[in-house]
C-alpha cells in the first residue's frame, strides 16, 4: 500500500461562506470547542499571568445534579468543554440536558432537556428514554438574516445518543421548531433519518462544526462489528435542519463489507478557504483486518473537505491498514507557524502514535518530510498487513515510541516479572501486528495522544501535546463456534467478540502483579514542541500515579494516566487537568515549570477554557471524572478567578 493523497480540485474556495459564520471572534469569549473554527485551544487574555496564577481561587462553582457513580455504561463522564458567547457560558450533561449559566457567578439562566416537557407544547421534544452518553461540547450559530430579538435568531447545537442534533433558542433555551419539522420531529435533525449502510450506533458526543449556514457533525460506529455502519459526515441546514450534503468514507462498493471510519471526536474548519477537516478513524474491525484487504484511503486519514457540498479537496492516510486501533482522536489545529523564515498555513494532528503529522492546510503539501517505512508483518491466517507505514521525520515525537526489555519495570521484583511476560510476547518495535501468540502494541491505542490532548501558542510558535506512555498484550483468538461467541458483549475497547471475522480479541493493559505498568515512567507527559525547528523545547512528567491506594510523590516523575487535554494563554499559562490524581495545574509555557496546582473533586479529565466577564478573566473546567477509566464521578464546573480588589 502507498499513502494516498487526493489533491486539490480546481475552484474550491467557497466564497460567502465566513459571512455568515459566528460572529467575530471578541478576545474575551470562548465561543467554539477549541475557542477558533481551527481549534487552537489557546486565548490571548493575560490577566491571570505567570506572575499572579498562583492566586487564583475559585470564582463559583455549578453542578448539575446529572452524574451517576459505578462503571461504564452505567457511569457517567464529564468530558465537556463549555463555551463563552452571547453573554453565556453553555454546557452539555452525559444525561442530554443542557444548561446556560451567567458568566459571572454561575448562577443558572436556562436549561434544555428533551426529555421533559418543553415551555412551548407542554410535551417532550423525544419520546426515548434518558440514557448516559459523553457530551463533549455544544456548537453556537447567529442568523444574520433574522431580526433582532426573533426567537432562535441565535442557536446552541448539541448532539446525544441516538444521533440527534437539537437546536435551541440561544436566550431562553426553548426548542427551535423550524429546525427538523420537514422530517417530522421539529426540534431535532436525526442521522436515522438516513441511510448509514450498515448496523450499530447513531451517536453524537462532539459539538458540530458551524460554517455559514450548515452545521457539519459525524456519526458514532462500534468498530467491533464486520459490517457496522459507516461514519458518514452530514451537513444540515442550520435553519431547517435539512440534509446540505453528506460523505461517506467507505466507497460505495465496499459498504457491504466493512464500516466505520467515522469522526468519533472533534473536527475543526477554514471558515476563510472553505475547508472542513475530518480525523477519520479505522476501518472495522479493530485488530483484526482480514475481511477488508482492500484499498480504504480516507479511513484512518486526515481529509479536508468542501464545507459547500462535502468533496474531497486532499486527504493524507496517518495509517495503511490500520491493525492498532490507532483513531485519529483530536481535530487537526488549523493555526498560522513560522517555519523556514515564512508564515504558513498548517494543519498539525497529534496521533495515538505518538507521533505529529504536519500538512500546509491549502493543499496538504508535507511540512516536513513523511518516509514510508517497513513495518512487521502479520503471521495470523488469513491476514495481509500493510508492508510500510507512513512516519514523519524532523519534527519530534511527543510520546516513547520504543520498548526495551531492560528498562521495564520500576523495580528488581516487578522488572523480572515484565521482563518474563515480554519474552513470551510478540514484539518487534511500533506496529507489531495482533497475533495468537499474543503481541506488545506500544503505543496502545490509549496512545501517545489522545482526546483533547493538543494546543498551539501562536505569540511563542509552540504546540503542546500530552501524551500517555503504556503498552497493552493484543491476542487473537480464533472462535470456535462464532455463532454464539459473535454474541458476547463488548467488555471494553480490548476485548470484543469482531463480530463478522473469524477470531476474537483479547487483551489487557502490560501490568505487573501489583497493578503498575511496565512500560518505564513517566506514565504521563506534556511536551512543547517548537514548530519553526520540530524540535522537543521541553518535555515534564505529566500529574501523580498511584501505587498501594497512595499517590507517588512528584518529585519521582512518574507521571500518571490521562485524558483531556491542555489550555494556553496569553499571559504564557498552559492549564490542564486531565490526569487520573484530580489536579487542576497550571505551567510556564516557555519553559514547562509547574507555576499553581490545586486538587479538584474528581478528576478533571477535559479541555479546560477561559474568558472575560465583566472585567474579570476566569478559568473553567469540568471535574466529572471517567467512569470507563474506573475515576470517581461527579458533576462539577469550577471556575478560578484572581480576587477581587477591594473597593477604593
Amino acid at each position: 500500500m502507498r499513502t494516498i493523497f487526493c489533491w486539490l480540485r480546481p475552484g474550491v474556495l467557497v466564497l460567502g461562506l465566513a459571512s455568515t459564520s459566528l460572529t467575530a471572534l471578541a478576545a474575551d469569549d470562548w465561543p467554539e470547542y477549541g475557542r477558533d473554527a481551527g481549534g487552537s485551544q489557546y486565548s490571548p487574555l493575560s490577566q491571570i499571568n505567570r506572575e499572579n496564577v498562583a492566586n487564583l481561587e475559585v470564582a463559583w462553582t455549578h453542578h448539575s445534579g446529572d452524574f451517576r457513580e459505578g462503571a461504564f455504561p452505567q457511569g457517567t463522564s464529564l468530558q465537556v468543554t463549555p463555551i463563552q458567547v452571547n453573554g453565556l457560558l453553555y454546557y452539555c450533561t452525559p444525561l442530554n440536558r443542557v444548561f446556560a449559566l451567567d458568566p459571572a457567578t454561575g448562577k443558572e439562566r436556562w436549561i434544555f432537556d428533551p426529555h421533559s416537557p418543553a415551555p412551548d407544547t407542554g410535551k417532550p421534544v423525544v419520546s426515548e428514554p434518558r440514557r448516559n452518553l459523553k457530551c463533549k461540547g455544544v456548537s453556537y450559530w447567529r442568523d444574520p438574516q433574522a431580526p433582532v430579538g426573533q426567537l432562535c435568531a441565535k442557536r446552541i447545537f448539541k448532539g446525544d445518543v441516538n444521533g440527534y442534533l437539537y437546536a435551541m433558542d440561544a436566550d431562553t433555551g426553548r426548542p427551535c421548531r423550524d429546525f427538523g419539522a420537514a422530517k417530522g420531529h421539529p426540534g431535532y435533525a436525526s442521522h436515522g433519518d438516513y441511510q448509514n449502510f450498515g448496523e450499530g450506533p447513531h451517536s453524537i458526543q462532539v459539538p458540530p462544526v458551524i460554517v455559514g449556514d450548515v452545521a457539519i457533525v459525524g456519526i458514532a460506529a462500534n468498530d467491533g462489528i464486520q459490517n457496522t455502519n459507516d461514519g458518514v459526515i452530514r451537513a444540515f441546514d442550520t435553519r431547517s435542519g435539512e440534509l446540505r450534503w453528506e460523505f461517506d468514507p467507505i466507497p460505495a462498493d465496499k459498504r457491504e463489507l466493512t464500516g466505520a471510519g467515522n469522526v468519533w471526536s472533534t473536527m475543526s474548519a477554514d471558515v476563510e478557504r472553505g475547508l472542513i477537516f475530518v480525523p477519520t478513524t479505522s476501518p472495522s474491525t479493530d485488530y483484526y483486518g482480514g475481511e477488508r484487504k482492500f484499498d480504504l484511503p480516507l479511513v484512518s486519514a486526515l481529509v479536508a473537505l468542501s464545507a459547500s457540498d462535502g468533496h474531497v479537496v486532499w486527504s493524507f492516510q496517518t495509517v495503511h491498514h490500520d491493525l492498532f486501533d490507532y483513531d485519529h482522536i483530536g481535530q487537526a489545529l488549523l493555526v498560522d507557524i513560522r517555519k523556514d523564515g515564512r508564515t504558513i498555513p498548517a494543519a498539525l494532528l497529534q496521533t495515538k502514535m505518538g507521533y505529529v503529522f504536519a500538512f500546509d492546510r491549502t493543499d496538504g503539501t508535507p511540512l516536513w518530510p513523511i518516509v514510508e517505512t517497513p513495518v512487521p508483518q502479520s503471521d495470523v491466517p488469513g491476514e495481509q498487513s500493510s508492508p510500510t507505514q507512513p512516519v514523519p521525520t524532523g519534527i519530534a515525537p511527543f510520546s516513547r515510541q520504543l520498548l526495551k526489555r531492560d528498562d521495564l519495570g520500576i523495580s528488581p521484583i516487578d522488572g523480572a516479572w515484565c521482563r518474563h511476560k515480554f519474552d513470551g510476547l510478540r514484539y518487534e518495535g511500533m506496529y507489531t501486528p495482533p497475533s495468537q501468540q499474543g503481541s506488545l502494541l506500544f503505543p496502545s491505542a490509549l496512545g501517545g495522544g489522545n482526546w483533547g490532548g493538543a494546543a498551539y501558542d501562536p505569540v511563542r510558535n509552540l504546540l503542546l501535546v500530552k501524551g500517555e506512555n503504556l503498552a497493552t498484550i493484543i491476542r487473537l483468538v480464533k472462535k470456535t463456534n462464532p455463532a454464539v461467541e459473535d454474541q458476547a458483549p463488548i467488555k471494553d475497547y480490548v476485548n470484543r467478540p469482531l463480530r463478522g471475522t473469524p477470531y476474537r480479541v483479547e487483551g489487557e493493559v502490560f501490568l505487573s502483579p501489583v497493578g503498575v505498568p511496565c512500560t518505564p515512567p513517566p506514565w504521563g507527559t506534556l511536551t512543547a514542541i517548537d514548530m519553526s525547528t520540530g524540535r522537543q523545547r521541553w518535555q515534564i512528567p505529566l500529574g501523580q500515579a498511584t501505587k498501594f491506594g497512595l499517590l507517588v510523590p512528584e518529585s519521582l516523575g512518574w507521571g500518571a494516566p490521562n485524558a483531556g487535554g491542555p489550555m494556553l494563554t496569553g499571559g504564557g499559562l498552559a492549564f490542564i487537568g486531565a490526569t487520573v490524581d484530580s489536579k487542576f495545574r497550571a505551567f510556564d509555557t516557555e519553559t514547562g515549570k509547574e507555576l499553581w496546582q490545586t486538587k479538584l473533586p474528581v478528576p478533571g479529565m477535559a479541555v479546560p477554557m477561559t474568558y472575560e466577564f465583566g472585567g474579570r478573566q476566569y478559568v473553567v473546567i469540568a471535574a466529572g471524572g471517567h467512569a470507563l477509566i474506573g475515576t470517581a464521578t461527579g458533576d462539577s464546573i469550577i471556575a478560578y478567578a484572581l480576587p477581587r480588589k477591594p473597593p477604593g
